[in-house]
């Protein structure tokens, strides 16, 4: 039925969807799904920070961008508990990770930007840094949304003794990268 959400056929679309943008990937479908993936933090904040800067190195190690990027540009925006950590990121294949803080309204700043890491913001911000990806090959990944309301296309999830993140599989879709289905499985090896 037409104009029906939350209906088989919108969940049949997702699950295609999904296949096309990650790959067909049955492993990615079956990853999703599963709650509770998370690399384990030491208590206190630099065990979370730790653990935040590997789950981005992940990301940024599984993200293919449509031309070769290097090094990878992440943008921060706005105040983010865990920015010096990803400064200390290092991607094995020898890229280089360069990080830039914008405000919270930098837009014009942006340019170049490989990767939105969206701090301390409220929604209607987020939602405009996301929107300003659309489409293009820009990562967008949101520290302080664990609901994914932002519409990022990764939304790092807090809790006592662990890190974990959601994947948002619309944002992907319409992102102008491509992302391994095996960035779902980092915190399982971990």
């Amino acid at each position: 039925m037409p104009g029906v959400h939350g209906g088989w056929r919108s969940r049949l679309v997702a699950m295609f969807v999904l296949g096309a943008v990650l790959g067909n990937s049955a492993n990615a479908l079956a990853a999703t799904a599963q709650p509770g993936i998370g690399i384990p933090a030491q208590p206190g904040e630099q065990g979370a920070a730790t653990a935040t800067a590997r789950i981005v190195r992940a990301i940024l190690e599984y993200t293919r961008w449509p031309k070769p990027v290097n090094p990878v540009e992440v943008c921060i925006v706005g105040t983010a508990g865990n920015g010096a950590a990803i400064e200390a990121i290092s991607l094995s294949d020898g890229r280089e990770v360069a990080v830039r803080y914008l405000a919270r309204d930098g837009f014009a700043a942006s340019a170049g930007c490989d990767a939105y890491y969206l701090g301390a913001l409220d929604a209607g911000a987020m939602r405009q840094w996301t929107a300003r990806a659309h489409g293009g090959p820009v990562v967008t990944i949101a520290e302080r949304d664990p609901q994914c309301r932002s519409e990022a296309m990764f939304c790092m999830v807090y809790s006592p003794g662990k890190v974990s993140f959601r994947l948002n599989i619309d944002a992907v879709s319409r992102s102008g990268v491509r992302i391994d289905p095996r960035v779902l499985r980092i915190a399982k090896d971990r």
